[in-house]
């Protein structure tokens, strides 16, 4: 047998304590104070290069998120992402699992009935309908220290992250009072199912966080809202196609109506052009700005933009405008001023709504929207108000929500992870709520923590989650992850 070469040593100079990457001859001091720090940064220094390949093999493995169909393969798609990492010399796991073809997981041990555990929770899967990486779905390019490819921040680098987690839990042969599990779900940005199927089958963690937000810690999300405002069949109406958006929680950039009458009629609006369409028609396109629904400050609805054309030229039918003059009301601005439906609590940022998508089929039209709402309103009374703006012009139908989600910023396990960021990274940063949702808000005790900066200026080589050219910097990646391992073993000590 061969002479065992460790990769790294710990030693100690000048009273601070350091790390000796054989590989890379690379000394990092680190504070003597914390011996843990000290292994926990070892590892993570001595393991970069495996978490690069890792990730891209989970890149290369394209799978995206299927909104409806449920059990569809996941449990093989999951056991050969598993097994492949196992190949790479990842040894993770002690445990492995996976659930009717829903969800799957790790974990540092079995867990006995009635024992409390932790968990962590991560979308192995990338979302529909994204721009990709140079024609590619899933690829990694490295570019002044940048992971780029389709998943590498939301959500599949992150899934890594929390299988490494777990390696460094088995590997340092550290006491666990509650065990852990890595969850890697496939349906968190349309439905969420694989956690519902979860939480209806299996014992819920006494705590537990995902990283699938920014950082340091969000300890809360805003309500939800949806439906569609829904025209009459429209009579001899002059609208015969209308359709805009990919989603209902995005602001769509691009929408087109066909009317049946010529170019000559219609009123030149900002953001608006016309086409020529058969028999006579024209093609309305409206040319917006997109962006997510949580988050539309800065947006060009398009839809709007046509709305308004269509109402300034007087061309529609009495029916159609009455109908188009519901949605100039939705569409008027992003706080539900014009609706009624406006709300500010103090604890979150205020109410925003968007129109989202829009169709026509056998002459009714479907505009969705997406609402996020503080503590201070609830969909009973937005349900009261908007259908006081459709009077007998449209019809709200439906309709779903959610309530908001909190967990006091005072609790022992979220004062364990902003402690632990702040201890990480050097900064003062306290916990924040956001308008969007995660797998957090269907545990009893959860957040989202990580792994994102918004403070991180984008280079142009890159993009942002779900946009093309999706990037993160490697750095703050494997920092993370020192950050995830901390906050893991320092969980270990507080009741839960």
């Amino acid at each position: 047998m061969g002479l065992l070469v460790p990769t790294f040593f710990c030693f100690s100079v000048f009273g601070r304590c350091g790390i000796l990457n054989v590989a890379r001859l690379v000394v990092i001091l680190l504070n003597v104070g914390d011996a843990v720090l000290v292994f926990v940064s070892a590892f993570v220094e001595t393991t970069g290069d495996l978490i690069v390949r890792a990730v891209a093999l989970l890149l290369a493995v394209s799978r995206v998120e299927v909104a409806l169909v449920l059990g569809a393969g996941l449990g093989l798609w999951l056991s050969v992402v598993l097994v492949a990492l196992l190949e790479l010399g990842v040894s993770v796991v002690l445990v492995t699992f996976w659930a009717a073809g829903f969800i799957g997981w790790g974990a540092s041990c079995r867990v006995g009935v009635g024992r409390l555990f932790l968990a962590r929770v991560a979308r192995a899967v990338v979302v529909p309908g994204v721009v990709v990486l140079a024609g590619f779905p899933c690829l990694v390019r490295l570019g002044d220290v940048w992971l780029l490819g389709r998943g590498v921040a939301d959500d599949k680098g992150p899934s890594i992250l929390c299988l490494y987690a777990l390696k460094y839990l088995k590997d340092s042969g550290a006491a666990l009072k509650y065990p852990v599990r890595a969850l890697l779900g496939a349906n968190e940005e349309t439905n969420m199912h694989d956690v519902d199927y979860y939480a209806e089958h299996y014992p819920m963690p006494a705590f537990c966080f995902t990283p699938d937000a920014e950082f340091p810690v969000c300890n809360g999300e805003k309500g939800g809202f949806n439906g569609e405002l829904v025209s009459p069949k429209f009579e001899n109406g002059i609208i015969t196609a209308f359709e805009g958006g990919v989603a209902h929680n995005a602001v769509p950039d691009r929408a087109s109506c066909t009317v049946q009458v010529g170019a000559g009629a219609l009123v030149q609006t900002e953001g608006v052009t016309f086409e020529a369409g058969e028999g006579g028609a024209t093609v309305i396109r409206g040319w917006g700005k997109s962006g997510h629904a949580a988050m539309p400050e800065g947006t060009v609805n398009a839809i709007s933009l046509i709305v308004n054309c269509l109402l300034k030229s007087g061309v529609c039918t009495p029916q159609e405008e009455a109908y188009l003059n519901v949605l100039h009301t939705l569409h008027a601005d992003t706080d539900g001023s014009a609706l009624g439906i406006a709300a500010d609590d103090g604890l979150f940022d205020p109410l925003t709504i968007i129109g989202g998508t829009i169709e026509m089929a056998d002459g009714v039209i479907r505009q969705s929207f997406d609402c996020r709402y503080p503590t201070n309103t609830d969909p009973e009374k937005m349900t009261a108000a908007i259908r006081k703006v459709c009077g007998g012009a449209a019809t709200l139908e439906n309709v779903s929500s959610r309530v908001p989600f909190y967990i006091d910023a005072d609790s022992p396990a979220i004062q364990t992870l902003i402690n632990t960021y702040n201890d990480v990274t050097g900064e003062g940063k306290k916990p924040f709520t956001m308008g969007g949702g995660t797998y957090a808000r269907h545990f009893p005790y959860a957040v989202s923590f990580g792994p994102e900066h918004t403070d991180i200026e984008i280079p142009s080589f890159a993009g942002p989650m779900h946009g093309a050219n999706e990037g993160t910097p490697f750095e703050k990646l494997v920092e993370a992850l020192k950050i995830y391992i901390l906050a893991l073993l320092r969980l270990q000590e507080i009741e839960l």
